[in-house]
């Protein structure tokens, strides 16, 4: 059993993440049920990543931790796969402008 390396299954999507969420983004996979997500933020602040179902969760889950909550601090300058659910939508929240890239597919 083999691991594989990332092979992109859809079209790379782009946000700048600033102090408000910008619209979320939707990253579509070409494979059925595909759920994984290679993440880059260009940006050299940590952004806190918004995912979800719907655009609407996606904002929802944006905002920034301070003691608990649903975002997932993406440090700056980093390259991550990572699985959320298919087709999901994306947006974030930092405290500077910070572009993220978001390309689906499978693999690591």
């Amino acid at each position: 059993m083999g691991i594989n390396a990332f092979q992109k299954t859809g079209n790379t999507v782009t946000f700048t993440a600033f102090t408000s969420a910008p619209t979320p983004i939707q990253a579509v996979s070409s494979t059925l049920g595909g759920n994984q997500y290679r993440i880059i933020n260009a940006g050299t602040t940590v952004v806190f990543l918004g995912c979800g179902d719907t655009a609407a969760n996606a904002t929802a889950t944006s905002a920034n931790v301070t003691t608990t909550g649903n975002a997932f601090p993406l440090l700056g300058g980093t390259d991550e796969i990572l699985t959320f659910v298919p087709n999901a939508y994306f947006t974030g929240t930092s405290t500077a402008n910070a572009t993220i890239y978001i390309t689906p597919g499978d693999g690591v």
